[in-house]
């Protein structure tokens, strides 16, 4: 096993499904512990408890908080908490991967209103600007340090139109901003922090943007790969990108996305 994570801890803002839960698996995989935030109903619950079981059974410690991963107030538990499970030793890895926001038209039309300055402003905070907030936090505490890797997960969707994707679309583009700022802040730290531009890949957040399905198959077609993105191809860039312990890729949009992105 790499000793680079082995022993480490992990945070993964939107562990629950998805880009998160991969990460999580393949992460653990490696000898990293996991501290996750999901927001979640009780009738995932058995699904959550099935994962932190099987984090578990790879001989890693787990901690999950079930709460709004925007919210001031659950950031601060959780940090005050990170600091106590690593016993300062800091977090080798920042994972933001909040898929919550309003999957609307910008202009109003006769079937569906414009969207409003409410919906744009929650999407940009949550999937976007929270990032910022988790950063200066986790940094104030002492757990971003030398060798901590941060990854942001953006999409295709910064510079292509979607139908319904215009508050999505702003928050991704800002959110690839925000990497770009903090990487080179953060640069002196020995901090690394790049952004994931993964394909189209069938997780429950892309399943509920209009049109779905052709999208899918378009990239499926159009992928040189002749296949979509997994979550497992996402959570195995972000552990290689990971066990490096210098912090000179730094900055970047890195696409995992076997060339879609070229293609499609």
């Amino acid at each position: 096993m790499d000793d680079a994570l082995n022993g480490q801890w992990s945070l993964i803002l939107g562990v629950s499904a998805g880009m998160g839960r991969s990460a999580a698996l393949a992460l653990a995989a490696a000898g990293c512990n996991i501290a996750g935030v999901h927001i979640d109903t009780s009738g995932r619950q058995h699904e959550i408890d099935q994962l932190v079981d099987e984090l578990r059974a790879l001989g890693v410690r787990v901690e999950f908080f079930n709460a709004n991963a925007a919210s001031p107030s659950v950031r601060e538990e959780v940090v005050a908490k990170l600091g106590k499970l690593t016993d300062g030793a800091g977090v080798r890895v920042l994972m933001h991967s909040l898929a919550f926001g309003s999957l609307v038209p910008l202009l109003p039309s006769p079937e569906q209103p414009g969207a409003t300055a409410k919906q744009v402003d929650m999407t940009l905070n949550v999937m976007a600007n929270s990032l910022i907030y988790w950063f200066q936090d986790l940094f104030a505490a002492g757990l971003l340090v030398e060798g901590s890797k941060v990854f942001a997960m953006t999409s295709a969707g910064t510079a292509r139109f979607t139908s319904h994707y215009g508050p999505v679309s702003a928050a991704k583009a800002a959110l690839e901003s925000h990497v770009r700022q903090l990487a080179v802040e953060a640069a002196p730290h020995g901090i690394s922090v790049n952004a994931l531009r993964a394909g189209i890949t069938l997780t429950e957040s892309f399943r509920r943007i209009p049109g779905s399905d052709d999208l899918s198959e378009r990239a499926r077609l159009g992928n040189p790969h002749g296949r979509l993105t997994t979550p497992e191809d996402v959570a195995e860039a972000l552990v290689l990108l990971s066990r490096a312990r210098s912090s000179w890729i730094t900055g970047n949009v890195i696409g995992v996305d076997g060339g879609e992105f070229l293609t499609v």
